[in-house]
C-alpha cells in the first residue's frame, strides 16, 4: 500500500463520527477502504458488487505485508476438527445475554421456569397489547419461577411509505403490507398496495417510512402504567421505544426521578427510524444502554445499509462501556423448531460485532416453541464467543480509552489483563453500585465476571433499607456479568477477616456452579480501605 493511500485511511478515520449520517444515503458501491478495525470485517466475504476486493493489507516497518486484523475478526486457527465435537454443558450457556418477551405462550409458571434454566436472564413485558392484570399476572408468575429455579432474573417494560403488519421487516413480506401514498383527500390518505400479503391476528404496527411523527415518546397511558404497574414491580430497565433525540432520554428520566422507588431504574433507548440514528450519539451519552431495533429501522434504511448500523452502534456502545441489544434474529423460529442457516449466523455475527444481549420478541411473545428458541440462541452465542478475538477487541479498546486512564478504568483494565495473562477461570469483583464490575465487562474478558454486590444500608429519613437488588438485578443484561448479592453485614470496603467471607462465599459459588475447579486460578478485584487492589489466588484441593 502506498504512502498515499494510508494518508487517506487516516483522513476517513478522522470522519469516522459522520459515518452514522452516511447510512442513510444511497450508494451503489461503497468506498473499498473504510475506517478504523471497527469495519475491516466488513471486507471479507461480501459480493463484487459491493466491494472491490476481499482485504486489504498494511505495509509494516520490515516491509512484509500482514493482513490487518480488526477485533470483529474470529480467532485463529480454527481447527475445522473442533467444529464437530459437542459443546461442553456449563453453568452459565452464554456470556451474551439472551431477553425474552414474556406473553401468551410463555406466561406460565412452567414456561417461564424453563425459559430461566434454558439462559433468558431478562424479561421484558410488552405493554403495546394487554391491560395492567394481564401483565401484573405474568409478573407473579415470573416471581414464583424465579423463586423455584433460584435464577435471578431483570424485567423490563417498553410507541411518501407505509407498512403495516405484524411483525415488519421479516425479509418475508408476507405479514405485512407495502403501501405506496397515491393521493391525500381531505384527511383520508389514499395508497397503493405494493403487494400481496394476508393481515392475520389483533396485533398491528403501523410505520411511516422517512416521516417525523410529533407525538411524545412517552405519551399519557405509557406514563400511567409506569407510575402504577411499574413502582408496584420495580423495575429495572425502561425500554424507551422510537428514540429521536437525547431530550427523549431525558424526558423520561426526569419523570422517573418523581418516582422514588424508580430512580435507579435504567432507560434503553431503542433506535427504530432515521431521526433516532441521525441522533445517535447524543442519545447514547443520555441513555443507559441501546436497543437496536432492526425490525422498523429496516424499513427506514435500505435493505443493504443495516448491517452497517448495527456495527457501527455496537462498536460505539463498546467503547461508551454500554451495553448493546440487538432485536429480530431467530424470527422463523416463531413458528419453527430450528431457525435458518442465515438467522444463525446472524445470531453469531451479532456476538462477534460486541451485542451485549439478544433481545427474543415475537419468538417468545406468540412463537410456538420459546424455551427451545432461548436454548438455540444461547447455544450459538457461546459457540462465537469462542472465536470473539479478544486480544484485538482489548488493545483496541485501551487505545480509545487513552492516557491517563481514570482510577476505575485502570483497574478494570488491569483484572482484565491479568486474567487473560494467567488464565483464570473467573474474575470476582467486589462492588457496591456495580460500576467496577461494568467496566471489567467493558474489556470482554474470556471468562466470567462474578459481580459480588454489597449491600448498603440507606435512610429517607422514614424508614431503613437495604440497596444492592437493583444494582445485581441490572448486571443481567451486561455480557460476561453474572452477580450475586452479598451479606450486607460486608461492606465493599471492609477488610481482613470481612473480605474473606465474603470471597469464600464467591468461591463456592462458583464451584458450585462449575466454574472453579481445584488448582484454578481467580482474579479478585476489591477495595481495602482507600485503596483498591487486583489480587490473584491459587485454589488449593
Amino acid at each position: 500500500m502506498m504512502a498515499g493511500q494510508n494518508t487517506f485511511i487516516n483522513e476517513v478515520t478522522a470522519k469516522e463520527n459522520k459515518l452514522l449520517l452516511c447510512l442513510l444515503s444511497v450508494s451503489p458501491l461503497l468506498c473499498p477502504v473504510l475506517p478504523s478495525p471497527l469495519f475491516q470485517l466488513l471486507l471479507l466475504g461480501r459480493s463484487p458488487g459491493l466491494f472491490c476486493f476481499s482485504c486489504f493489507c498494511l505495509l509494516h516497518p520490515a516491509g512484509e505485508k500482514k493482513m490487518h486484523s480488526g477485533r470483529l475478526l474470529l480467532e485463529e486457527p480454527i481447527r475445522m476438527a473442533s467444529i464437530l465435537e459437542p459443546s461442553k454443558p456449563s453453568f452459565f450457556p452464554a456470556m451474551t445475554k439472551i431477553v425474552g418477551t414474556l406473553g401468551p405462550k410463555s406466561r406460565s409458571v412452567e414456561v417461564i421456569s424453563a425459559c430461566l434454566m434454558a439462559g433468558m436472564s431478562v424479561a421484558r413485558f410488552d405493554f403495546s397489547w394487554g391491560d395492567i392484570d394481564y401483565h401484573q399476572e405474568t409478573m407473579e408468575n415470573l416471581k414464583k419461577a424465579v423463586k423455584s429455579t433460584k435464577k435471578l432474573c431483570a424485567s423490563v417494560k417498553p410507541g411518501d411509505t407505509i407498512f403495516i403488519g405484524q411483525y415488519l421487516f421479516t425479509g418475508n413480506e408476507t405479514t405485512s403490507i407495502w403501501l405506496e401514498v397515491a393521493e391525500l383527500k381531505g384527511d383520508d390518505v389514499v395508497c397503493l398496495v405494493k403487494n400481496s400479503a394476508t393481515l392475520a391476528g389483533s396485533l398491528y404496527t403501523l410505520h411511516i417510512s422517512q416521516i417525523r411523527v410529533d407525538l411524545p415518546t412517552l405519551s399519557d397511558a405509557d406514563k400511567d402504567v409506569i407510575s402504577k404497574w411499574g413502582v408496584r414491580n420495580n423495575i429495572d430497565f425502561l425500554s424507551l421505544s422510537y428514540t429521536r433525540h437525547a431530550e427523549d432520554v431525558r424526558h423520561a428520566r426526569e419523570f422517573l426521578s418523581k418516582l422514588a422507588d424508580l430512580r435507579q431504574t435504567l432507560i434503553f433507548a431503542k433506535i427504530e427510524n432515521a431521526e433516532g440514528l441521525t441522533h445517535f450519539d447524543e442519545i447514547l451519552r443520555e441513555a443507559d444502554g441501546i436497543i437496536i431495533s432492526r425490525g422498523n429501522l429496516g424499513l427506514d434504511l435500505p435493505p443493504e445499509k443495516v448491517f452497517l448500523f448495527q456495527k457501527a452502534a455496537a462498536y460505539k456502545c463498546n467503547m461508551a462501556g454500554k451495553p448493546a441489544v440487538v432485536t429480530r434474529v431467530v424470527d422463523s423460529m416463531t413458528d419453527n423448531l430450528r431457525p435458518t442457516r442465515a438467522e444463525a449466523t446472524d445470531v453469531a455475527n451479532a456476538v462477534l460485532d460486541g451485542s451485549d444481549a439478544i433481545l427474543l420478541g415475537a419468538e417468545t411473545l406468540r412463537g410456538l416453541y420459546p424455551v427451545e428458541t432461548i436454548s438455540i440462541v444461547g447455544k450459538i452465542c457461546s459457540e462465537a464467543e469462542k472465536v470473539f478475538n479478544q486480544d484485538v477487541y482489548f488493545k483496541h479498546t485501551v487505545k480509545y480509552v487513552g492516557q491517563p486512564m481514570t482510577h476505575l478504568e485502570s483497574i478494570a483494565s488491569s483484572a482484565v489483563r491479568a486474567a487473560i495473562k494467567v488464565r483464570a477461570s473467573v474474575i470476582i469483583v467486589f462492588t457496591s453500585s456495580g460500576r467496577a464490575a461494568r467496566l471489567i465487562a467493558k474489556y470482554r474478558p474470556t471468562m466470567p465476571v462474578l459481580s459480588v454486590v454489597i449491600p448498603q444500608l440507606k435512610t429517607n429519613q422514614l424508614r431503613w433499607s437495604f440497596t444492592g437488588a437493583f444494582e445485581a438485578r441490572q448486571s443481567l443484561i451486561v455480557r460476561g456479568l453474572f452477580p450475586m448479592l452479598a451479606d450486607p453485614r460486608h461492606p465493599a470496603e471492609s477488610t481482613s477477616a470481612n473480605n474473606e467471607s465474603v470471597l469464600k462465599v464467591a468461591l463456592d459459588h462458583g464451584k458450585a456452579s462449575g466454574i472453579i475447579k481445584s488448582h484454578d486460578r481467580v482474579v479478585v478485584c476489591q477495595k481495602v480501605g482507600d485503596a483498591s487492589v487486583v489480587k490473584i489466588i491459587e485454589l488449593e484441593d
